[in-house]
């Protein structure tokens, strides 16, 4: 388990449990009082730290390395050797940033798409760090339509630092393909719901990113820019990241607040990285959830639904 800066405490008393387990089993002393005082003790801490956690600590833990990506939600929600990977964009290529395909959770069929990352360096290049090109949103978009052509609900899952900047994602059509997303999505004859699971950056987020409900986890951060992107425009250097981080109001609690997503879904202890089978646990009974909320509605019903939840945002009374 790596630890972030301001969980240095918390790394403490986790060593000294793990040191006290480890000394009771080799020696056969009676360490139980002493274990027990540690585990309450690591507990109380973590509540502490993470429960008055600023939004630039929300962002690094929405990167933390041992933090889910979208395939361990899939491989784990899903019942065994049920998802099929599906691959390319039949125009260009196939995007390994972007990953998505038909599964089984309980007895209903879904289309599950997501952005992915990688654990290692070699699994990073690979992924593109998260980043989709072009070929990403368009196999995207080919896959929510086979999901509306045999009438299976859609859920994505959203972790990424923003879409491809490269000047050959350009070449090829970068904006034209989110836009595209963006504007079919609007209109699937299917229930879309989208899972901010991490990073969620601008317009590499919002190509995936409409649905009929929109989840952010508690650790999750949604935004046009990130927070060190923010400060290079504006200060010409990174040094003001945390500030940038409180000004842009990308936290799950601040999207919630303008209505701008429909529910905060709240990790484990210590977060997602901490737990990560109650985490699919968690996330597996939400969409379940969703789901049975939008199999209330008929499909003119929640597509009038959908756009209106987008055509209301920005939207403000004056009195």
């Amino acid at each position: 388990m790596e630890y972030l800066d301001f969980e240095k405490e918390i790394q403490e008393i986790k060593n000294q449990y793990l040191n006290c387990l480890s000394i009771e089993e080799k020696s056969g002393v009676n360490m139980r009082e002493v274990c027990i005082q540690l585990k309450s003790k690591l507990e109380r801490t973590i509540k502490k730290l993470h429960g008055n956690l600023t939004p630039w600590q929300r962002v690094q833990l929405s990167r933390h390395p041992n933090r889910p990506y979208t395939l361990d939600y899939i491989l784990s929600i899903t019942k065994k050797d049920s998802f099929v990977e599906l691959h390319g964009d039949r125009f260009f290529g196939d995007d390994k940033a972007i990953v998505g395909g038909f599964g089984k959770i309980e007895d209903n069929t879904f289309m599950l798409i997501g952005t992915q990352k990688g654990r290692n360096t070699k699994e990073r290049q690979y992924r593109r760090f998260g980043m989709p090109n072009p070929e990403g949103y368009r196999k995207a978009l080919r896959l929510m339509k086979l999901a509306e052509k045999f009438h299976k609900p859609i859920v994505t899952f959203i972790d990424t630092p923003g879409a491809f900047p490269g000047i050959e994602a350009e070449m090829r059509g970068q904006g034209e393909a989110i836009g595209k997303n963006i504007y079919e999505m609007m209109c699937l004859t299917v229930p879309i719901i989208v899972l901010i699971i991490g990073e969620g950056a601008s317009g590499g987020a919002l190509g995936i990113g409409i649905g009929d409900i929109i989840s952010m986890m508690e650790n999750s951060w949604f935004s046009v820019i990130s927070p060190e992107s923010c400060s290079t425009i504006l200060w010409g250097k990174w040094d003001k990241k945390e500030k940038s981080a409180e000004a842009l109001k990308l936290t799950a609690e601040d999207m919630y607040k303008f209505n701008l997503i429909d529910e905060i879904i709240k990790e484990p202890l210590g977060g997602a990285h901490f737990s990560p089978k109650k985490t699919y646990k968690i996330i597996k009974k939400q969409i379940l959830k969703y789901h049975k909320q939008l199999s209330l509605y008929d499909m003119k019903t929640l597509i009038k639904k959908r756009k209106n939840k987008y055509i209301s945002i920005g939207c403000f009374n004056e009195q």
